[in-house]
Formats: structure tokens, C-alpha cells, sequence
């Protein structure tokens, strides 16, 4: 049996509900600013229609809307009510109007944030998406800046957007400078190859930073190594010869490797006569055996 409220208008316009809702309809009355009543009364509601469900959700919120619990569960609601529906339909522009209404008094909570950002990623809207996440930042304190990131970064690697992946990277690596080797990553994937040996030589000369990765100094300039060596179009901020030098003095034990990085950069480069006047004769033989092996590919 269907009961129609006999409330004024200005107060509760068209309310409608079940003979079985009286219960709880007369529990909110006596206790409407009980979080624990309202949510109780939703839960009995659950398998109802869509529309009666979210009327109860904006009854409750419109006397509590400092509630992140109701803000929460609505907005869980109201995203897996179009969760099958094409991307396109107007329902979803409501749900996002939804979330904009809340984060009026929920605007320090992370977690409404990225449920947020991960919605707007589902429906393909980059520039909405990049601009959401960045007002989450600006609105939360720096402190849970950590919880956005993750997925900031997912959506940046998602999209063929380099410029804008880069300047969301280097805002990132203020906050975690530890995670440099995720950027030189993409640096590399993207083919930035420049900025890329750039970083890597400020890691390598970094006596405080720690490899989350668990690589050592030497492994990190060996990385460095092969990276300018191999790439000597690409990279043209450094000084490739110095750095490589460099590394003959500083590690000491793995001087044929880096002799072949510098043989390397030179053929590369097409200067092969410093290879026989410098690589070649300084050389000891592992580097030696790799010039004469490339030198015949070369000739």
C-alpha cells in the first residue's frame, strides 16, 4: 500500500512511500539528524525502485550534509546506477553534477576524490579528468597528496600526452624525489631520451639517493653509460666523454665496460679515429676485443 505524506510543499515536496516504511519514517521523524537512523532506513530500502532510493539519500543529506557516510554511499549509488549505460548518456553528466554538489562540504576527503577522478577516466573525459585531479591537490593538504598521485600518474601514462605527463612528473618528484627512476622510465618509453640522461646524472651524482629499485651507484651509472653511448643523436645536454671518464676513475674495477661504452659512443657518433687514437691504444684488451669486433662490422 502505496501512502501519500501529508507534509506541505515547501517542505517535503511529492514524498511517497510504502505502509511498511511508516516504521522508519516515524524513527526519522523523532531522530532526524541521526546518521544511524537514516542509514538504516536506506538499508531497508535497497531493493526499491532508483528514483525513491536516491529521494531518500537527498532527504537525508539535505539535513546532513556534513555526512561523509551518506555522501559516500550515495555516490557509490549513484555510480553503479549508470555503470552499464553508454558514456555518452545523460545520466552520467548528472552522476558527475552529483559529486560536484558534495565535495561543497566533502572537499577533504581523498577517497571521494579518486572514486571521482576514477569515474571521469572511465568516461574519457581528459581534460575534465586532468583539471579534477588537479583541484583535488589544491584542495587537500599536502600530507594525502600521496594517495592521489598513484593514480594521476596512471591516468598521465594512460594518454598520448607527453607534455602534459612530463610537467605532471616533475610537480610529482617535489613531493618524492625517491621516485625519479619511475620518471626516467617514462622518459625513456617516450623517447625524451635527453631529459632522461639528465636525470640519471643527477641521480648517479646524488651521494643521499636511495634506489627504490634496490640498484647500486654503479649499476645506475652503467645505466647512464649505455644510455649516452647509445643514443649520441639524442642526447646533447651532456658532456658524454666526460661522464664516461669520469666513471674510469671512480670505479676503477670495471674499467672494460666503461672503455666499451666510450668505444661505443664514438662509432656511434662516426668518430671512429678516436677510437683507434684514444679507446683503442688506452684501452686494456676487453675493450680491446670489442673495437676490433665492431671496428670489421664498421669497415
Amino acid at each position: 500500500m502505496v501512502v501519500m505524506a501529508r507534509f506541505s510543499r515547501q517542505e517535503r515536496p511529492d514524498l511517497v512511500f510504502d505502509e511498511e516504511d511508516l516504521p522508519y519514517e516515524e524513527e526519522i521523524m523523532r531522530n532526524q539528524f541521526s546518521v544511524k537512523c537514516w542509514l538504516r532506513y536506506i538499508e531497508f530500502k535497497q531493493g526499491a525502485p532508483k528514483p525513491r532510493l536516491n529521494q531518500l539519500y537527498e532527504r537525508a543529506l539535505k539535513l546532513l550534509p556534513c555526512s561523509y557516510k551518506l555522501w559516500y554511499r550515495y555516490l557509490k549509488a549513484r555510480r553503479s546506477q549508470v555503470k552499464h549505460r553508454c558514456v555518452t548518456d545523460p545520466a552520467y553528466e548528472d552522476v558527475n553534477n552529483c559529486h560536484e554538489r558534495a565535495f561543497v562540504f566533502m572537499h577533504k576527503m581523498p577517497r571521494l576524490w579518486l572514486d571521482y577522478c576514477q569515474f571521469l577516466m572511465e568516461q574519457g573525459r581528459i581534460t575534465h579528468t586532468r583539471r579534477t585531479f588537479d583541484r583535488a591537490l589544491r584542495a587537500l593538504p599536502i600530507t594525502q597528496h600521496s594517495r592521489i598521485w598513484p593514480l594521476y600518474l596512471r591516468f598521465l601514462r594512460s594518454h598520448s600526452l607527453p607534455e602534459t605527463a612530463v610537467r605532471g612528473y616533475r610537480r610529482f618528484l617535489k613531493l618524492s624525489p625517491e621516485s625519479a627512476e619511475e620518471y626516467i622510465e617514462y622518459l625513456k618509453s617516450s623517447d625524451r631520451l635527453d631529459e632522461a640522461a639528465q636525470r640519471l646524472a643527477t641521480v648517479v651524482n646524488d651521494e643521499h639517493f636511495v634506489s627504490k629499485a634496490g640498484k647500486s651507484n654503479y649499476q645506475l651509472w652503467h645505466e647512464l653509460c649505455d644510455l649516452i653511448s647509445q643514443n649520441p643523436d639524442k642526447v646533447q645536454s651532456l658532456n658524454v666523454d666526460a661522464i664516461i671518464r669520469g666513471g674510469l676513475t671512480r670505479f676503477t674495477d670495471q674499467l672494460g665496460k666503461l672503455w666499451c661504452s666510450l668505444a661505443d659512443y664514438y662509432i656511434r657518433s662516426g668518430h671512429f679515429e678516436k677510437v683507434c687514437g684514444d679507446t683503442g691504444c688506452r684501452a686494456g684488451s676487453p675493450a680491446k676485443a670489442w673495437y676490433s669486433r665492431y671496428m670489421w662490422i664498421y669497415v
